[in-house]
């Protein structure tokens, strides 16, 4: 449902400067266990491993060699050549939905000659459903503006496409959601893919190299970093370590959400001359900004620095009142104020969505100023000539995946005016119920399907000595930070050793997966591996503000300013220096 962008690699030099500038260790510490590093090998074959790499319900449909600098990615702007590897395509458990359309879970790796011993899945991010353009196997990594990814450094990769591709029959904006009228493709989508592609690309990866891989890791953001966070659950015996980015572990409550977003905001929109609210136009960029420079103004300075930078995001939230620091307008809005309608629209979509008894349906979101980040007005809002994505796109993945039973696709054409008025005229009560029902076509729910198995437990990858990381922008308009932050208080209350295994890193401004008025650039593969197989716990992660013209919601922040993300709750606070340099900054 929802497309995530990616970021570049450190060095380990760099990140142990980082770690010792921030308040990290930068060396292992003597109480974190750690896992045995991993050891390389080179590819024995390529073209051979069609007929050797046998695995049940698999079909190796090619296997070719790829020469080095033969094909390229392009990273931060840079078409990079890749080094020479082995393309492998395939398909596992194909079959014939109860649709009566055909499904197979589709996958491609990538196998490097000279391989560093270690496993990548590559989790890709909306409703997956390909393993080409973006998705294709070279380990891309989360963040803004990547420079690497896991090909280039020596990790053999698989992508999926989560068991469905989307239904060119079907009219465009639900074509990639029909899939959810199969109930198998619903849970291979949820969780199935990851754990039958698993054990099958490990058997590859023994026949390629001679051994299977000694670390295994999974990578993602958005649906992506859901898939990991559910990886982490429901395959902890397979995986040494996770990275999830905006882990949208909840996503079908987030969807719920995007409809409640939907109908608070269109009470503050124009109507147009068909009647229905024009909601991109309900709030102007100058609106935006305006709630955004008074956040600035309450929070800026709570972290010691005034940068233009909210660190603080727990006391900010505390401290900043959208009634009270906000100017309520006594006629139209002009970029200084704000009506009584929009702020009650605002304050609507910040407490969350409820249904009619008051029961929270999701969690509440943070304020913070990458509100005014074209990012947040993308999914939230949409331009006043488009609906916002949390309607067009939302729509569909709530009424075809994520609902039991599923809507009927006739109603729900590519027509934005169609998809509008069904989030329009969700009900919160009958509609919302609908991810946590089950029929006998349909026997697990998306709340089943799509969530970790066992929510605030990690038994058996705490206990393998495997790590989670997850990193999440305090301003991401899909899924909400204080969800995130729901997950790791509901492992602290279980586990009173939660930091020695997982730990989540807080981006301020940042919208989803990158973006934004953020230090939104940084490497957190390099720290997963280190506190995997060395020990070396992750107090701090350095990140970088890329440049206005890469990040287009970077506003008045300088490109080249550095900061520390720090392990949750600390933040990054001044100690002295020049503060766009992360060695003026302690987590704390």
């Amino acid at each position: 449902m929802h497309d995530p962008s990616f970021r570049p690699a450190l060095t380990a030099v760099a990140l142990a400067a980082a770690l010792t500038a921030c308040g990290g260790s930068g060396t292992p510490n003597a109480s974190s266990t750690h896992l045995a590093p991993a050891s390389g090998a080179r590819l024995a074959s390529c073209t051979e491993l069609a007929a050797g790499a046998a695995f049940a319900n698999t079909a190796i449909t090619s296997a070719t060699l790829a020469p080095a600098g033969s094909v390229t990615q392009t990273l931060n702007g840079v078409a990079t050549p890749m080094p020479e590897h082995c393309v492998v395509l395939g398909k596992m458990n194909e079959r014939t939905g109860v649709d009566g359309r055909p499904y197979a879970i589709g996958f491609e790796m990538r196998l490097p000659r000279d391989w560093n011993g270690r496993f990548f899945y590559q989790a890709n991010g909306g409703n997956d459903g390909s393993i080409s353009g973006g998705n294709a196997a070279f380990g891309n990594l989360p963040g803004g503006g990547p420079v690497s990814n896991a090909l280039l450094q020596g990790y053999a990769v698989i992508s999926s496409d989560a068991g469905h591709v989307p239904d060119a029959t079907r009219p465009g904006a639900v074509a990639g959601q029909v899939y959810g009228l199969d109930p198998q493709a619903r849970i291979d989508y949820g969780y199935n893919a990851v754990g039958q592609l698993t054990p099958m690309a490990k058997n590859l990866i023994k026949a390629a190299y001679g051994k299977a891989p000694d670390r295994s890791y999974i990578v993602g953001c958005s649906n992506g970093g859901r898939h990991g966070l559910v990886a982490a659950s429901r395959f902890g015996d397979q995986y040494d370590g996770v990275l999830a980015g905006a882990p949208g572990y909840n996503l079908p409550q987030a969807a719920v959400t995007q409809m409640w977003d939907a109908q608070a905001l269109a009470a503050a929109a124009p109507r147009g001359a068909d009647g229905r609210p024009n909601i991109g136009a309900g709030f102007s960029d100058l609106d935006l900004r305006l709630v955004a420079n008074k956040i600035v103004e309450r929070c800026d300075a709570l972290d010691g620095a005034a940068d233009g930078m909210v660190a603080d995001t727990a006391r900010c939230q505390a401290t900043f009142s959208l009634a009270k620091d906000v100017p309520t307008c006594s006629a139209s809005a002009d970029g200084t104020c704000l009506t009584a309608t929009q702020k009650a629209a605002l304050q609507k979509v910040y407490d969350g969505p409820k249904n009619s008894a008051g029961t929270a349906l999701y969690t509440r979101w943070s304020w913070d100023p990458g509100l005014a980040a074209g990012g947040w007005r993308v999914w939230k809002l949409g331009s006043a000539t488009a609906p916002g994505l949390t309607a067009t796109l939302g729509a569909p993945s709530m009424a075809l995946i994520f609902a039991t039973p599923p809507a009927d696709p006739a109603a729900l054409t590519a027509s934005g005016t169609a998809l509008l008025d069904y989030a329009l005229n969700f009900n919160f009560d009958t509609d919302a119920a609908k991810i946590h029902a089950t029929t006998d076509r349909f026997a697990e729910s998306s709340m089943s399907f799509m969530t970790p198995a066992t929510p605030g437990r990690l038994d058996t990858l705490r206990g393998r000595g495997g790590k989670v990381m997850v990193f999440h922008g305090v301003s991401d308009p899909v899924f909400s930070f204080d969800d995130t932050v729901r997950w790791l208080d509901a492992l602290k209350a279980n586990y009173p050793d939660t930091p020695s295994f997982a730990r989540v890193f807080a981006v301020p401004g940042m919208n989803h997966c990158s973006g934004g008025p953020a230090t939104d650039q940084f490497d957190m593969l390099t720290a997963l591996v280190d506190w995997v197989e060395k020990g070396v716990e992750p107090e701090a992660i350095r990140a970088t503000a890329r440049t206005a013209s890469a990040n287009p919601g970077l506003g008045a922040i300088p490109a080249g300013r550095t900061r520390p993300l720090c392990s949750w709750p600390k933040v990054a606070t001044y100690t002295g220096g020049s503060i766009d340099d992360a060695a003026s900054f302690a987590c704390k």
